[in-house]
């Protein structure tokens, strides 16, 4: 039987402020790392997932392989590495949004290789999730996530990336030439209006949609933000509206959009469908702090919706 959906990149472990950072904020421990959280969303949603990566012999990376225990995502394909630790991150908040502080170079997962990567596993799924990030780490990272694109594509999996454009991770020239390259291999290609901006130079959604398809990525799904998405294939194009909801923390909001909106794409739903459900699911994980405590599951999506509609028509 084929899992859903295979993502690859780094996780990591996070320390979330509970307020300002200047007066002695207590910072929360969570999780984070784009793939990881969307792999999360995923399994939220219903999916069968499994995640691709490295982590430290230490207690944070015992941690992370809990976590995915507990969310039903097989990391039976996450390397221990006893020589490199597992990364952390710091997240604080402030009247601009949140902004994060890293601690990952020499990651274990930054180290990854290509022979890391199990053409089995990959050749098991119906989707590969990568993204900018999973690329940007490290150069045998790099090499590593194009290994896996391009086994995707030898074994006719669908390959879906993530920009998430991290320009404290590598110069803007090298990310362009690597993400377009990427996305180009793409079947799903997920950016954002705030990377695309800085990607393409193009301000106008629709000018963005049509620079990605016509790298050759059949489906665009431009990521609005509170806005919704722009969803677009060569024949047809919506806007699907986004929601308006207390927002705390948008930490892991493009992620979870990305996992749910491949979980419903794995379970049948054409593309317009599936970004309704992401959008709902993005604006829900805004309501609570930390990249993976506030992803919803797919029953909580779907009363949001419900809730929504019967407020619609009262």
């Amino acid at each position: 039987m084929a899992i859903d959906i295979l993502s690859i990149g780094e996780a990591m472990v996070e320390f979330n402020a509970a307020g300002p950072a200047a007066e002695g904020a207590t910072y929360v421990q969570g999780y984070g790392g784009d793939s990881s959280n969307a792999a999360i969303a995923a399994a939220r949603q219903g999916a069968s997932v499994g995640y691709i990566s490295a982590v430290g012999a230490d207690l944070f990376g015992e941690s992370l392989l809990a976590l995915w225990a507990r969310e039903g995502v097989d990391s039976q394909n996450v390397k221990r590495d006893p020589s490199a630790p597992t990364g952390i991150y710091f997240v604080t908040h402030g009247p601009a949004g949140h902004s994060f502080t890293y601690y990952r170079r020499g990651s274990a997962a930054s180290r990854m290789t290509p022979a890391d990567v199990s053409e089995h596993a990959i050749a098991g799924a119906r989707i590969l999730h990568a993204s900018g990030i999973s690329q940007a780490i490290g150069k045998s990272a790099e090499a590593t996530v194009t290994h896996a694109i391009e086994l995707a594509k030898k074994h006719r999996v669908k390959v879906s990336y993530d920009t998430n454009l991290r320009l404290q991770l590598w110069p803007i020239e090298r990310a362009r030439k690597v993400i377009h390259a990427s996305i180009a291999r793409a079947d799903i290609a997920l950016p954002s209006i705030e990377d695309a901006r800085q990607l393409t130079g193009h301000d106008d959604p629709d000018a963005v949609v049509d620079f990605y398809l016509d790298l050759g990525a059949p489906l665009v799904v431009l990521k609005l933000g509170d806005q919704g998405c722009l969803v677009a294939t060569a024949t047809e194009r919506r806007r699907i509206a986004g929601h308006v909801v207390t927002a705390v923390d948008a930490t892991g909001a493009g992620d979870t959009f990305c996992g749910t909106f491949l979980a419903r794409i794995a379970a049948g739903d054409d593309p317009f469908a599936a970004a309704r459900q992401a959008n709902a699911a993005a604006a829900l994980s805004t309501m609570g702090y930390g990249a993976v405590a506030p992803i919803p599951t797919r029953k909580a999506v779907e009363r949001f919706l419900a809730d929504r509609q019967a407020h619609a028509v009262s």
